[in-house]
């Protein structure tokens, strides 16, 4: 059987401050082609040159990546400000409602940093712009100084809901986790069921309630060294698991 085929969501930007393209970081993409055993396949984020069809007729996954640009805040009832942004109207109009439609279809999907957000967001869930920003909470934001080992490095764990779906996952009511957000989820969407939270109480682990297949996500980078790290490997394998049992259903 052929390896099933993963969409990566793509994110733009600016080659030379003047070129506009596409892209994600090859840890995702090597993520997926060494951990899932699947075919990376970057989706651009934009609505003009995707469709929901044909995106789920062709994958048998999808791979909601971080990004530097912010769910806009209109997708959750807030004004935009300036600690809301940047942001990118474009890569919203494509994830948002492929979360839903993915969710209802039973396609698998992962989330990872700002897709743990847009997952949130798609069941009608909102963010807080500046996570640091909240009585008692602790800078969640990359450090701005290092090398990118030091920066990806497990900074805080996460306590996760015993005999939960990743504390089932692991084997463990407890991971070790890397932190570079400063957005993160206030109130939970009607789908969503928070399964992690770092110590200072911020959601860091949830699933879609009632999804027919694979729907997780994470606030934190389980695509670094993801075939190195015991926990990012199995939350990578799972995921490969549900594509590949689609596959063989299709």
């Amino acid at each position: 059987m052929a390896r099933p085929v993963v969409g990566i969501i793509g994110n733009h930007h600016m080659v030379n401050d003047q070129y506009p393209a596409q892209a994600c970081g090859e840890m995702n993409i090597r993520a997926v082609a060494r951990v899932c055993d699947a075919l990376p396949l970057i989706v651009p984020a934009l609505p003009d040159a995707v469709h929901l069809h044909d995106l789920l007729e062709t994958c048998h996954g999808f791979v909601f990546t971080g990004g530097r640009p912010n769910v806009h805040p209109s997708h959750y009832g807030q004004e935009e400000t300036p600690a809301h942004g940047p942001f990118d109207r474009n890569r919203d109009a494509v994830t948002l409602p492929l979360i839903r439609a993915c969710v209802e279809r039973g396609v698998p999907i992962l989330g990872i940093c700002r897709g743990f957000q847009e997952f949130n967001v798609a069941f009608g869930g909102t963010l807080h712009p500046e996570i640091r920003e909240l009585p008692g909470r602790m800078n969640h934001r990359m450090p701005p100084d290092g090398t990118l080992e030091e920066k990806f490095a497990l900074r805080h764990p996460v306590r996760l809901v015993p005999g939960g779906r990743f504390a089932t996952l692991w084997g463990c009511e407890e991971v070790m986790v890397n932190s570079l957000h400063g957005q993160g989820i206030v109130e939970p969407g009607s789908r969503i069921v928070i399964e992690g939270h770092a110590p200072d109480g911020t959601p860091e682990a949830l699933h879609v309630a009632g999804a027919p297949a694979f729907a997780m996500a994470v606030q934190w980078h389980a695509e670094w060294r993801a075939d190195e790290d015991p926990v990012s490997r199995r939350l990578f394998e799972a995921f490969g698991a549900a594509m590949r049992e689609l596959a063989r259903a299709a």
